[in-house]
């Protein structure tokens, strides 16, 4: 595993602060400067998540024991929790705070037990309240395409969705092989959506787009087709039956077809899709399945964990390794890295033994069909939207997922459906797109720690590796009730209240008023000194002091004023009074100096404006 796996604990640290007694100082004077305020930041998981789901609030709802309502808050933003917690690469756990505490909250863990819970309790959807009288097609039924028609679907659209394959799922179906993703748990999440008022009409390929839209009096389109094209390279073979692409073997695996492989495979690549395709040849019986990649393991696309999980089952990867003949055995070159890190061929040769070669370098979306429509601009498979509403450059007409530049995983795919169904539905209606602007992220230098204990991050079951390659049978198990809460009870909560009470009972002027379970605390600004206790106990940094009268000028971090030396809180007084007399406010706080360009400390560096000068 690399550094930056979530799992690895963090080195022990110090988690109290001492005071900066040679730059701070008194923390009330006869009138007060400053005051606190209750704030809402944005955590790090909420932000780093694709799809846009509020974690923290999920997870809130699971420590109060209503996973119900946790799952209805998570599937407002994502449809399909089941399948998200077996398959997505959690970039919301690299960006958890408390990696850096112990280790990361196991959020798709507790993601997948809400998921599986839903599907075990027969959870529904609800029916949108009223019909919009608009009708939506979708073209493609993956990840992006069903979280569009599902969004679409929740405002009250009729959503119809076209799709070439036999049965809907995209990548997901024909992707993913079973033991990532089983298929009973993507038909009951897909069938959700149908339940819901989603009609998916499968093998039908679209070939006239302005025409289907036309003849089905469809008000807008959404383009979500896949990478379902494989890139090919000239490699010369002389049985071209021995060379596949991985696209179209992993497909006819899923498809339940069991091709004939030999003893021997190797698969070319280094992504996520070569890892799938030499396990799942490993599940087919062979008796060596191999990698051959022409960088080193630190520069392979595919995820860690991808790799590491295809190593445990017995793969064996050939770095630094490029096919140049495929015979009855394979002739590969030994490559090297030269000066700039990049592979260059040594003129060394060696023999592979290969019965298949599979070659995994990378897909393309099949958007040939849309080449036709005038007005549209491509950047070779890929459409180009705008980047904010994603509607093509052709009214009406929106695309998503892999057909338009981006990272091609599920998770972004169903946060582009997501924020095409918002923007398609602003489009029927003719109102503005509504903007969501977003609090500052909070990061763990600015929480309160001791209020943590260590709390060992839990462990899902895992089938031994010696077995796993033996079937299809799903390889990461699930949490129970118990575990997923005690996993949720790990959140640090990062930048929303909590109501601890540590403020209320920290107040030494009892300037704090509790308002009742739910609905916080409000301050009573007459009895308040601006002391700042409240705030430097806080444990999830959910109060920021501000300059008094002034809330929107925080003297604490995120969103500080403070100078770039850290001068204390008198420094960060001294640059909000700057910022009131730039703006042409006069503003009386007492013990500054007269000349706002005198430092208040000798290492707080002096005024200067843009140019570098001083004013």
């Amino acid at each position: 595993m690399v550094d930056s796996d979530p799992t690895i604990s963090a080195p022990a640290r110090d988690v109290t602060r001492l005071p900066d007694l040679a730059s701070s100082a008194g923390r009330v004077a006869p009138v007060r400067n400053r005051m606190p305020v209750y704030v809402d930041l944005l955590p790090p998981c909420n932000a780093g998540c694709p799809a846009g789901e509020n974690i923290q609030e999920w997870l809130r709802l699971i420590k109060a024991g209503d996973p119900q309502a946790a799952w209805r808050q998570l599937t407002q933003d994502n449809p399909f929790p089941a399948i998200h917690g077996r398959v997505c690469y959690h970039p919301c756990e690299t960006a958890c705070n408390r990696a850096g505490l112990d280790s990361a909250i196991s959020i798709h863990g507790v993601e997948r037990f809400l998921g599986d819970t839903a599907i075990e309790q027969s959870w529904s959807f609800v029916p949108p309240a009223q019909e919009s009288g608009y009708r939506v097609l979708i073209v493609g039924a993956g990840p992006s395409g069903l979280s569009a028609a599902y969004h679409l679907r929740r405002r009250g659209h009729d959503v119809e969705i076209h799709d070439a394959s036999r049965q809907p799922g995209g990548m997901m179906r024909y992707g993913i092989p079973e033991y990532r993703l089983p298929r009973d748990v993507l038909d009951a999440e897909i069938g959700r959506l149908v339940d819901l008022g989603v009609r998916i009409v499968t093998e039908h390929n679209v070939t006239d787009l302005l025409a289907e839209q036309r003849e089905g009096g469809f008000d807008a389109v959404f383009v979500a087709v896949g990478a379902h094209l494989s890139k090919r390279v000239d490699i010369p073979a002389r049985d071209a039956g021995k060379v596949v692409d991985a696209v179209s073997f992993l497909r006819d695996v899923a498809s339940g077809e069991r091709p004939v492989l030999g003893r021997r495979v190797a698969v070319y690549g280094g992504g996520n899709t070569a890892m799938d395709a030499a396990r799942v040849a490993k599940r087919l019986g062979v008796e060596e399945s191999m990698v051959v990649y022409r960088r080193t393991r630190d520069q392979m696309p595919a995820h860690a964990e991808e790799a590491a999980d295809a190593e445990r089952e017995g793969i064996t990867m050939n770095w630094l390794r490029t096919i140049t003949d495929v015979d009855d055995d394979l002739t590969v070159e030994i490559m090297e890295l030269d000066d700039d890190g990049k592979p260059r061929g040594t003129g060394r040769f060696e023999k592979l033994e290969a019965d298949t070669v599979i070659l995994a370098l990378g897909q393309e979306a099949d958007t040939a069909f849309m080449h036709t429509i005038p007005g549209l601009r491509f950047d070779g498979d890929v459409v180009q939207v705008d980047t904010r509403t994603l509607m093509t450059d052709v009214p009406g007409l929106f695309a998503g997922g892999d057909a338009v530049p981006s990272e091609r995983t599920v998770t972004v795919g169903v946060g582009h459906g997501k924020k095409a169904a918002r923007t398609i539905d602003a489009w029927l209606r003719s109102v503005p797109v509504p903007e969501r602007p977003k609090h500052p992220v909070v990061e763990l230098d600015e929480l309160h720690l001791w209020y943590f204990g260590d709390h060992k991050r839990g462990a899902q079951p895992e089938l031994d590796p010696a077995a796993r390659t033996a079937a299809f049978e799903e390889v990461v198990g699930g949490f129970d009730t118990d575990e997923a809460t005690a996993e949720a009870w790990r959140c640090l909560s990062c930048g929303n209240c909590i109501e601890c009470d540590g403020c209320l009972g920290s107040c030494p002027e009892d300037a704090i008023i509790k308002l009742g379970k739910g609905f916080r605390y409000r301050y009573d600004y007459d009895k308040c000194t601006g002391c700042g206790t409240c705030y430097e106990q806080c444990p999830v940094h959910a109060i920021d002091m501000v300059v008094d009268g002034h809330p929107d000028r925080p003297l604490t971090p995120p969103g500080a004023i403070t100078p770039g030396g850290g001068a204390g809180i008198e420094a960060a007084v001294v640059a909000a009074s700057r910022f009131a007399v730039a703006a042409g406010e006069r503003m009386d706080v007492p013990g500054l100096p007269e000349n706002l360009d005198e430092p208040v400390h000798p290492d707080a560096p002096a005024n200067t404006s843009q140019t570098g000068q001083r004013r």
